[in-house]
């Protein structure tokens, strides 16, 4: 006779409660047995928190370098073409090379049809003056399109106009930090700040921006929190040019002496170098109209300078996206190599639970017999010991992703690496510890569910 639908769920139902009562009267065998899910379960959790952190990271590092930019900097050795340093040899068979300029950062813009942006830098450690406050600040003399560049969201006023740059006025954009610093609770823009001799008026005020510490040390990146950045021509006009040569410099060429001029009526004389070069900016940003222009702008510009610099490896040309971006690569592959070790917890912790079950089995011969002397089929069997294994299962799975949680927050505290939970991460380590259960569960219950029930009574 064919059971209806309730009467089967009635059966399955009190199959399951037999499962549990035995799981509640064996407290900590059970939690033995779950243990090897729990701490597998964690493992993939934390991993993968780690992985998704350090997907993150990479990410804000491109955003903070910018989209389809090109950096490149100067050199403190300058290498010959042929791969000799410049410094080697006869000294009248040096090459001259003025270093990076301004000049460079124009050509690149005006022959290349491929860039977009350009924008040269010159960074100077300063303390700036409000009110009888000095606080040491970086002076950072750029383009009007730096800030577009590197994605620098403006919280109040403006940037400065290209017609400002390219006169020179004396305005400023300040951080985050500077505001607080020297204003409070005023309004910034329109005041003044004084920067060694020149007085700056602010215009605009950077928003904050989160800062990871990686980024600063693998690609040069720094917070723009505790800047003052002003026109190019500003600071080389006001402040400090490092290319204006004076021209009793030419004489002295074999010697490697310089003299350069520095802002506003100061004049210094620089110490003596060994390599005749003197770079007059600190970084040129590039920014490629398509990313798939990267690397092949990147070559024409590294054999444009090259040419400018008299042949003369001075600088360096760098593509932070593809640096990243073969980061992230790696990161994958590691999170891979991480995940098969953490899934292999899982693997070692569905053999113990079929173990376990497989001795239980055989502790519970005569429990078995019992049933099935008074009317419990094979399917009950294998229902009640299936339901066994899948709760322990199930339930070191959620344990586990609590301890998965808490350690992944641990790491972050302690390690300072950026860790991120993620529903799917979860969703997954659930997922995997419940088939862990039933999979590894289904031997024991297979087994159970074969024995005679007339040995199992002799038992």
């Amino acid at each position: 006779m064919r059971k209806s639908p309730h009467q089967l769920y009635l059966r399955y139902a009190h199959n399951i409660t037999i499962a549990i009562e035995a799981i509640l009267s064996n407290k900590v065998k059970s939690f033995l047995t779950a243990l090897g899910i729990m701490f597998g379960v964690a493992a993939v959790i934390s991993m993968l928190a780690i992985g998704k952190g350090a997907q993150q990271e990479v990410l804000e590092q491109i955003k903070l370098v910018g989209v389809n930019n090109i950096i490149v900097t100067p050199v403190d050795q300058a290498i010959e073409a042929n791969g000799n340093s410049a410094s080697n040899g006869d000294t009248k068979k040096k090459k001259f090379s003025r270093g990076l300029h301004l000049l460079d950062a124009q050509a690149i813009l005006q022959t290349l049809e491929s860039v977009k942006k350009v924008s040269p830098v010159v960074s100077l450690n300063y303390h700036a003056i409000k009110q009888g406050k000095s606080y040491p600040v970086t002076l950072e003399g750029v383009s009007s399109d730096y800030f577009d560049m590197l994605n620098m969201g403006i919280d109040n006023g403006k940037i400065f106009s290209p017609q400002q740059s390219e006169k020179g006025v004396p305005v400023c954009v300040i951080g985050d930090n500077i505001r607080h610093q020297f204003f409070n609770q005023l309004d910034p823009i329109g005041q003044y700040i004084k920067c060694g001799q020149v007085w700056l008026q602010v215009i605009g005020v950077i928003e904050k921006r989160d800062f990871t510490t990686s980024a600063s040390d693998e690609m040069g990146i720094s917070s723009s929190d505790n800047k003052i950045i002003i026109p190019i021509k500003t600071m080389l006009m006001r402040f400090k040019d490092k290319g204006a040569i004076k021209p009793e410099v030419m004489d002295n060429m074999a010697g490697g002496g310089f003299v350069f001029f520095m802002g506003g009526n100061d004049e210094e004389e620089a110490p003596k170098e060994s390599n005749p070069t003197l770079h007059q900016l600190d970084k040129i940003i590039v920014q490629v109209e398509d990313t798939e222009q990267l690397s092949a702008t990147a070559d024409v510009i590294n054999r444009m300078i090259l040419r400018r610099h008299s042949n003369t490896y001075d600088f360096e040309v760098t593509v932070p996206e593809l640096l990243l971006k073969q980061q992230q690569k790696t990161n994958e592959i590691f999170n891979i190599v991480l995940g098969a070790i953490a899934g292999i917890s899982l693997i070692v912790g569905g053999i113990g639970i079929m173990n376990i079950m497989l001795a239980s089995v055989w502790e519970r011969i005569r429990e078995i017999g019992t049933r099935q002397a008074i009317g419990a089929s094979r399917i009950d069997i294998i229902v009640q010991f299936l339901a066994e294994s899948t709760l322990i299962s199930i339930s070191g799975g959620l344990i586990g992703i609590v301890l998965g949680v808490v350690l992944a927050h641990i790491i972050h505290l302690t390690a300072d690496i950026k860790t991120i939970v993620s529903m799917f991460s979860v969703l997954i380590a659930f997922s995997v510890s419940a088939t862990v259960g039933i999979v590894f569960g289904y031997i024991p219950a297979k087994r159970a569910a074969s024995q005679d029930p007339v040995e199992s009574l002799r038992h």
